[in-house]
């Protein structure tokens, strides 16, 4: 900083207002400055900064299963949030869920100063093991369930599962089938617990549920049982990769999506809409996922005194395509 102020002609203090943005500097002599760090290659020393700010502008992410769209979708947007609030992120993604790999998880995030954690926490086994845990930064849980005194920032997967069903019944279909995800998953439960409060609500009843584990092939295996089935005219599958196996099982069987079968996916992933036919499905907004979690956890960093817990509730959203069609 020495070297640029002595470049640009100016004192130490007004290089440090041009790099914080500061409004009290004229625009000449913010140019000035400006140009003498492009000219001399300067950059920010970060850990000098965090030293005397007691802040490092990173925030860090515990995630499992990244390979799958929820998960990957939920890290994207929560690190473009943090991005936009002027923070780095580190990621930490763990591959199992146990009480170990969560805390090892915590308190490497913890060792490298991080300001704040968000934890993806999608299944029940990792909410109880945040909510046992400690961190001793601010945290915030994603999808978190009740995760303790932990804040939590979630989708309506309830909501989601009620739309999808009363949007099958609304097309005369008698009762409405259901392919969900893996037990342990919170989202899974959600989906159910909706679907099942729409068929309440209606006085249908609730055929058992068939088991997935939000893969293609589960989705497929699914498939093939429900077309063997006597009067199967519409399917509520937990996400849209199980249902992309369930339209392939239904093809090969005979079955005529949306003539015979109407089905409804959930997630809205990039592919759904060129599904054949084109899915119908419940939309997550991750993005608002990312950007609520991340405002949870700045107001924690920033405020003076502890804030209570938040949780926060993005709705869903219905997308109406071609898989679904009157009974």
């Amino acid at each position: 900083m020495a070297d640029v102020a002595r470049e640009a002609g100016v004192s130490h203090q007004t290089v440090s207002r041009v790099l914080n943005e500061h409004p009290n500097v004229r625009s000449e002599t913010r140019t000035r400055v400006l140009e003498a760090i492009d000219k001399l290659g300067y950059r920010r020393n970060l850990v000098a900064r965090a030293l005397v700010t007691k802040h490092s502008r990173t925030l860090g992410v515990v995630s499992f299963d990244t390979t799958l769209y929820g998960p990957a979708s939920t890290v994207y947007g929560i690190e473009q949030a943090a991005r936009a609030a002027g923070y780095f992120v580190s990621i930490v993604s763990l591959k199992s869920i146990d009480r170990t790999g969560v805390r090892d998880a915590l308190d490497y995030l913890a060792d490298q100063g991080v300001d704040g954690i968000v934890v993806v926490a999608p299944q029940r086994s990792a909410a109880q093991t945040l909510a046992d845990l400690a961190p001793g930064v601010p945290i915030v849980a994603v999808e978190g369930g009740e995760a303790g005194d932990v804040s939590v920032v979630c989708v309506d997967q309830v909501e989601g599962g009620r739309l999808a069903t009363e949007h099958l019944l609304s097309l005369g279909h008698e009762t409405v089938w259901h392919v969900r995800g893996p037990s342990d998953w919170l989202e899974a439960e959600g989906r159910v617990a909706g679907w099942r409060a729409a068929l309440a609500q209606a006085g249908r009843a609730a055929p058992e549920p068939l088991a997935g584990d939000w893969s293609p092939r589960s989705g497929y295996e699914a498939g093939r049982s429900l077309a063997s089935m006597a009067g199967v005219s519409a399917v509520f599958v937990a996400n849209d990769q199980m249902a992309l196996g369930v339209l392939r099982a239904f093809s090969e069987q005979g079955v005529k999506v949306p003539d015979q079968v109407s089905v409804v996916g959930f997630d809205d992933i990039p592919e759904s809409e060129f599904f054949s036919p084109p899915l119908t499905t419940i939309r997550q907004d991750f993005d608002a996922v990312g950007r609520n979690s991340i405002e949870v956890l700045l107001r924690q960093i920033e405020g003076e005194e502890p804030p209570a817990c938040e949780r926060l509730v993005v709705p869903p959203s219905f997308v109406a395509r071609a898989s679904t069609a009157r009974a």
